[in-house]
């Protein structure tokens, strides 16, 4: 057993390359989710049309996401519409409601949901879902891909996306 910090630990459950199918592309997320805890990445960002194929309402995600979340963390959401995160992650939703101060979401609701990005981001691993009515994509550590993913992402959230999903309702 050694004593390497984290980030020196190897990834051997994050695959590089080309991924197809919806149960592939659901595992990549529990997969990448579980090393974010496992690692103590320092942000998550997660981007998708409406998160509908995402199996973020799963125990064992929630469970990964948990152990991962800590001050300092940082969690981004971006999409289209949160409707389908409501309507299907209870979960999560009740996750993201208790750790609101480290998360930040962000809608596009005039977005055409096959333009905004179907990816999972890192600083040390990403999963970029190319065709998600196919659930085929790319995933891996190198960081040119890393970085173009980053940029088209940041562009999405700087000057495409408003405020979003709130971790309360208040009503009246």
């Amino acid at each position: 057993m050694t004593n390497a910090p984290p980030a020196a630990q190897p990834l051997p459950d994050l695959p590089s390359g080309r991924f197809s199918g919806r149960e592939a592309f659901m595992q990549l997320v529990r997969d990448g989710l579980a090393a974010a805890a496992r690692d103590g990445w320092s942000e998550i960002v997660v981007s998708d049309a409406n998160f509908h194929d995402w199996p973020l309402g799963e125990l064992a995600v929630i469970e990964s996401l948990q152990q991962w979340a800590h001050s300092g963390r940082r969690f981004t959401m971006l999409a289209c519409t949160f409707d389908e995160v409501i309507r299907r992650h209870a979960r999560f939703v009740r996750w993201r409601g208790t750790w609101d101060h480290i998360i930040t979401c962000r809608r596009s609701p005039s977005a055409d949901p096959l333009d905004l990005p179907s990816a999972l981001w890192s600083p040390a691993w990403v999963m970029h879902r190319l065709d998600p009515l196919r659930c085929a994509g790319v995933s891996g550590v190198e960081p040119e891909r890393r970085v173009l993913l980053r940029e088209s992402l940041n562009e999405w959230l700087r000057s495409k996306s408003s405020p979003g999903f709130p971790s309360t309702t208040l009503g009246l």
